[in-house]
């Protein structure tokens, strides 16, 4: 008997929600072959069977969110004995905690306060309620209120503030915090809370590399700058295996391959599907493969295998007018790359100001596994290849 599960496509991801059975009970399905589509937090993927046989039971119901590693099928011989298993129950929503606000003082408290006492607890913020008196028949003196403020002396301040005449700006539309969004705003808070992000920036000369462009485009060839920077990250990687790692609890794990993410814009959200073994890739093999992920990306039909699997995230907003930021580090990796827009500046050449094309490179590291010079001198690296692009050849 195969159970399907909902894939965990990075450490923060919590839960998945089924799209569409692309199967029914009974049907039959071979090894590999799509029975589920499910929102995760960077895209809509399918997610395949683990082999051969019949649908014997399918456990969850469309529109419903599974926490990753839950079982939603079971797939085994016609007949087979089904296992012990109990059928998805939807993620209960978290209930909004009610605020309590704090009642006006009662009449009966206030009547039973002296004019002065009164008048001082409206002065200090006390609550008459709140105050023992100590007067005749129990009633609220000046004392009372010139110890209940004493008693306050050296804790925290509670400022009481009339809502009266309060105004509340009006709410044009409601979105609740849902699939990518949601998946995406729990992924970040995971890096932010188990990262120690800081950010180095270096300057970079492009006009080899423009040059290399437009003779590249005269001969009917198109090779993005994006792919020249994701290209050149993963050729320092090589020299450079610290930065091509991550922390898991207590274990550092270098990395054998190199799967250099790109940071890609959709409707729907910002996904980082990976190029596999991107230092062995051409120039242009690499362009392409950019070219279609953008595609599949904007049109939701990336797959588990194109999320998984990135060692490194680069991610350019150049083409938006930036020219410097820090991006926050996809987790588990241990570092990114931000690249800005390409401008013209004064530089010097022998001596000689001139005007040249530059952009900055941004490497937000986990100074948990990297210190600053090491990220440094593979930063310094990346400047070289792409100030040198025939050494990305």
């Amino acid at each position: 008997m195969f159970k399907v599960a909902v894939p965990r496509l990075d450490p923060g991801m919590q839960s998945g929600k089924i799209v569409e059975w692309l199967k029914k009970e009974g049907d039959h399905i071979e090894k590999d072959e799509p029975i589920v589509r499910i929102e995760g937090e960077k895209t809509t993927f399918e997610v395949n069977s683990p082999g051969p046989g019949v649908i014997r039971r399918l456990l969850a119901d469309p529109g419903v969110d599974v926490p990753v590693g839950q079982t939603i099928a079971l797939v085994g011989e016609q007949g087979e004995p089904l296992p012990t298993e109990t059928v998805t129950q939807p993620i209960a929503e978290p209930v909004a905690q009610e605020v309590t606000v704090a009642a006006p003082v009662s009449r009966v408290a206030e009547s039973s306060a002296s004019p002065v006492a009164r008048k001082m607890a409206r002065e200090a913020g006390i609550d008459l309620s709140k105050v023992k008196g100590s007067g005749p028949g129990g009633r609220i003196v000046r004392e009372d209120i010139q110890k209940a403020i004493e008693q306050r002396k050296g804790q925290p301040t509670t400022v009481a503030v009339s809502t009266q005449g309060a105004r509340a700006a009006a709410v044009a539309k409601t979105i609740k915090l849902a699939g990518k969004r949601k998946a995406t705003a729990e992924r970040l808070s995971y890096g932010f809370h188990t990262t120690v992000p800081v950010t180095i920036t270096m300057e970079t000369r492009m006009e080899a590399i423009l040059e290399r462009r437009q003779l590249q485009s005269r001969a009917g060839e198109d090779v993005s700058i994006t792919a020249y920077v994701v290209k050149a990250a993963a050729k320092a990687l090589e020299e450079h295996p610290m930065i091509n790692s991550s922390l898991e609890g207590d274990e550092l794990r270098l990395y054998s391959d190199i799967n250099v993410a790109v940071a890609i814009n959709t409707p729907d959200g910002l996904v980082a599907p990976a190029i596999p073994r991107t230092n062995r890739k051409s120039l242009t093999e690499i362009s392409r493969n950019i070219h279609d992920l953008t595609e599949r990306a904007i049109q939701n039909s990336l797959t588990v295998a194109d999320l998984t699997g990135g060692t490194f995230t680069v991610s350019n907003l150049g083409g938006f007018g930036v020219d410097l930021f820090a991006p926050v580090i996809n987790p588990p990796q241990c570092a990114i790359l931000g690249l800005g827009r390409t401008t013209e500046k004064p530089v010097v050449v022998e001596k000689q100001v001139r005007a040249g094309s530059v952009t900055t490179l941004s490497l937000v590291f986990d100074h948990r596994i990297v210190d600053g010079v090491p990220a440094a001198r593979y930063l310094q690296r990346v400047k070289e290849l792409l100030e040198n692009p025939a050494m990305l050849d």
